[in-house]
């Protein structure tokens, strides 16, 4: 019988204690993941993986150190603090490095109540693999699709303990299940791909196969055809799906660590308006059922709803302890970590403000430029908000898509790009972000 992961916890604190640790934390998750992949029709590849990783970070002062390991066996314990002890005594003098005052720790943290774990069984092998079949089926039932490039289904479970030698101990579970389909079809001499796919908390809430298999032929199929526009500058409309990112780049310029190092285009931006006056971005960590949801933070803080930018105004950082403190600021409960490094700051889920039009109707008031629904690589000056992506998606004219476009570069700059967003209402509940289309006025687009 393998212990608890409160137990797992509770001896590497006390192994820690033994060692010579001032103050020390320890983290143990247990996970299982099982994925499978089909191709014509065939199995083509079938993963599991289970096991309990540990992790344990000790402080002596303002040094500290971490190790991990996934043996769980009685001589492990003493020689990971042991060692842990000696790396921290080498280690440089970091001012941020503490565990929480107790007053700060979240107190009988109901993670419960966020519903992240699905009850029902895990599935079997064979059941993911007849919903993937059947999900590559109903992608090749769609006249003109050559192949299925993959189609897959997935599910993973994993349990989750935190303990602080400061007092703090909690735990978690949580569930994820998936299901995608990558589609090519044949477009003359070339050949132009896209997908669809969907992950939830719980099983059951998932799409049908069919409805996947579908959704990714209908994209693969409007894809046909795809050429390059002209240079010129033009509105750009970010897709939903991939809307998101330009949220992902504010987040990182946000980021409590960027603005320690004096390396982020919005560091002197508090305060200040950073997106336009309509728009609220909210951190919603106590959301019901999402995949980020979490009721405390990797070092024990009680998370909480906060709006992150109000009204358009940046209202503050995303912050851990360690940043916090270098910054003179009190920590918002955005620690995030692994078993085998330290915490850094990062959120959970996230709602921009909605708009009061669709995606259509935003095309229809775009009049000509590029929707834009996929993105390769990426250029980003962290310093000053340069942006520079590759794009693919359909040129629009007169408010109506006209034909798919690749192969160009869409560039701007970061600043001015978030202060003219005017959003859609097409964002998707169900995801820890919840971001809608967002149109971009006045990019570079270089084509040919």
């Amino acid at each position: 019988m393998k212990p608890s992961l409160e137990s797992l916890t509770h001896s590497l604190l006390e192994a820690a204690e033994r060692a010579g640790a001032g103050a020390a934390d320890a983290i143990a998750v247990d996970g299982t993941s099982l994925a499978i992949d089909v191709r014509a029709g065939a199995l083509e590849q079938a993963e599991r993986a289970e096991g309990i990783e540990i992790g344990l970070r000790v402080m002596l002062g303002h040094r500290q150190a971490c190790v991990s390991a996934s043996d769980i066996s009685s001589g492990t314990f003493a020689l990971m603090a042991e060692r842990a002890v000696a790396m921290a005594r080498e280690a440089p003098e970091d001012p941020g490095v503490g565990l929480a005052d107790p007053s700060q720790l979240a107190h009988a943290p109901d993670s419960a109540a966020l519903d992240l774990a699905d009850p029902a069984a895990e599935p079997a092998p064979d059941e993911l693999e007849r919903q993937a079949r059947e999900a590559e089926a109903a992608t090749m039932a769609c006249d003109g699709i050559s192949q299925v490039e993959s189609s897959g289904a997935s599910y993973s479970r994993q349990r989750i303990h935190l303990a602080t030698s400061g007092g703090f101990s909690a735990g978690y579970s949580r569930t994820g299940s998936g299901l995608f389909t990558v589609a090519i079809a044949r477009s003359g001499t070339g050949m132009e791909r896209d997908y669809f796919g969907e992950s939830r908390v719980y099983r059951a809430d998932l799409p049908t196969p069919e409805e996947i298999g579908r959704i990714a032929a209908e994209r693969t199929l409007a894809r046909r055809g795809a050429r390059r526009p002209k240079t010129g500058a033009y509105p750009v409309l970010f897709d939903e799906r991939i809307a998101g990112s330009l949220i992902g780049h504010l987040l990182a310029a946000i980021n409590g660590g960027a603005i320690v190092r004096g390396a982020s285009w919005l560091r002197d931006a508090l305060g200040t308006r950073v997106l336009p006056a309509a728009l609220s971005l909210t951190e919603e960590p106590l959301r019901p059922r999402t995949p980020a949801s979490r009721a405390f933070d990797a070092e024990g803080l009680p998370t909480t709803r906060r709006e992150i930018v109000r009204d358009g105004v940046l209202q503050g950082w995303v912050l851990d302890l360690s940043t916090g403190r270098k910054l003179g600021l009190d920590s918002t409960a955005n620690a995030v970590r692994g078993t085998s490094a330290p915490p850094s700051p990062g959120v959970s889920n996230l709602s921009l403000t909605q708009g009061g039009q669709t995606r259509d109707e935003l095309l229809r008031e775009m009049g000509t430029g590029l929707l834009v629904t996929s993105m390769i690589g990426s250029t980003i000056n962290p310093t000053t908000g340069d942006y520079s992506r590759g794009a693919a998606g359909f040129w629009v004219e007169n408010g109506t898509i006209a034909w798919p476009v690749n192969e160009c570069t869409i560039a701007g700059n970061l600043r001015d790009m978030l202060g003219t967003l005017v959003p859609a209402n097409d964002a998707r509940p169900h995801l820890s972000r919840v971001i809608p289309s967002l149109l971009v006025e006045g990019m570079t687009l270089a084509g040919e």
